[in-house]
C-alpha cells in the first residue's frame, strides 16, 4: 500500500467495518454478511471514535456507516476516512432509513461512495456488499480511454477487452471532447466510464478533461465515472484530482487486477445510481 493512495485490491477474505450505534443492527449485518460471504472478516464499531481507532490499526475493504452515530454524524466519519491516506479509497456506503431525504437535498456529501436503504432488508444489504467486494470478473460497458502512449494503450486495451468491455481509444483530450460533444448533441453521454492518463500530448491534460466533464458537461460521478491513471505520488496533486471530480486513481505502472477491481467497481456504482434515478 502506498503512503499516498491505496494500491490494494480486494483479496479472497474481504474485511468489512460496520459502524452503527445499535448492537442489534451490527449483529444482524454481521450475521447476514457471514452467510453471504463466509470468508469475510466483519468488524463492528458502536461509535465514530471506536471506528477511527479500528481504522488506525487495520485497513478495510468496505465500510458501512449509519448516518446517526452516538458521538458524531456519519458523514463526519466518512470525511475522516477520506482524509486518512491508508483508507482514502475504501468504498463507504451509508446504511440508513434517512437516506432519501438527504439524497434529494444533495447533503450526502462527496465522501460517500453509495447508499443503502435499510427498508430493503439486511439480506439485500449483504448481496449489495458482495457486489462491491466480490465484483464480477467481467462486465458490459463502453470505456472512453485517453492515452497517448501506443505501447501502454495496446497493453491496457487488451486488458479491458479481455474482461468484456468495449474500448474507444483516443490519444488526446481534444479527441475525447469531440466524441463527448457529438454524443451530447445526440442526447447521449458517450461512454459508461472514462479512463484517462494525466499527462497527455496536446494542450489539455487529463485534469482538464476531468474539469470539463464535471463543470461544462455537468456529468456527476454516477452519471459518468472518471478513473485517472497517474504516476504522481504527491498527495496534494492526488487530492486536487479528487476535488476536481475523479472517482478514483490508479497508480502507474498499471497492475491488471487493481485496475479491473477499481474499474468494475465504478461501473457497478454508476449502474446502481442510474437505476435508482430512473426509478425515482
Amino acid at each position: 500500500m502506498s503512503g499516498s493512495f491505496s494500491s490494494r485490491a480486494v483479496g479472497s477474505a474481504p474485511k468489512v467495518l460496520v459502524v452503527d450505534g445499535s448492537k442489534v443492527v451490527r449483529q444482524l449485518i454481521a450475521r447476514v454478511l457471514k452467510a453471504e460471504l463466509p470468508d469475510s472478516d466483519v468488524v463492528g464499531a458502536g461509535s465514530g471514535a471506536e471506528a477511527k481507532e479500528l481504522m488506525e490499526g487495520s485497513a478495510f475493504d468496505f465500510i458501512t456507516i449509519a448516518l446517526r452515530l452516538p458521538d458524531m454524524d456519519g458523514l463526519e466519519l466518512a470525511r475522516h476516512v477520506r482524509e486518512s491516506a491508508s483508507q482514502a479509497y475504501v468504498p463507504i456506503v451509508v446504511v440508513s432509513g434517512d437516506v432519501d431525504g438527504r439524497l434529494h437535498s444533495r447533503t450526502l456529501g462527496e465522501h460517500v461512495t453509495d447508499y443503502f436503504d435499510k427498508s430493503l432488508g439486511f439480506q439485500a444489504l449483504a448481496e449489495f456488499i458482495r457486489g462491491y467486494v466480490k465484483p464480477a470478473e467481467s462486465a458490459e460497458g463502453e470505456v472512453l480511454y485517453v492515452e497517448d502512449s501506443r505501447v501502454v494503450a495496446l497493453a491496457t486495451r487488451r486488458i479491458l477487452e479481455k474482461h468484456g468491455l468495449t474500448v474507444r481509444h483516443v490519444v488526446s483530450v481534444e479527441d475525447a471532447l469531440v466524441l463527448l460533444d457529438k454524443a451530447k448533441d445526440e442526447g447521449k453521454v458517450g461512454a459508461d466510464i472514462v479512463l484517462t492518463d494525466v499527462s497527455l500530448k496536446g494542450e489539455l491534460t487529463g485534469g482538464d478533461l476531468l474539469e470539463r466533464i464535471r463543470r461544462e458537461y455537468h456529468y456527476g460521478k454516477g452519471r459518468l465515472p472518471v478513473l485517472v491513471m497517474t504516476g504522481d505520488e504527491n498527495p496534494v496533486n492526488q487530492a486536487a484530482l479528487l476535488r476536481a471530480g475523479a472517482n478514483d486513481l490508479v497508480e502507474k505502472p498499471i497492475e491488471e487486477k487493481l485496475l479491473m477491481t477499481k474499474l468494475l467497481f465504478q461501473l457497478r456504482v454508476s449502474q446502481h445510481l442510474r437505476a435508482h434515478d430512473e426509478a425515482a
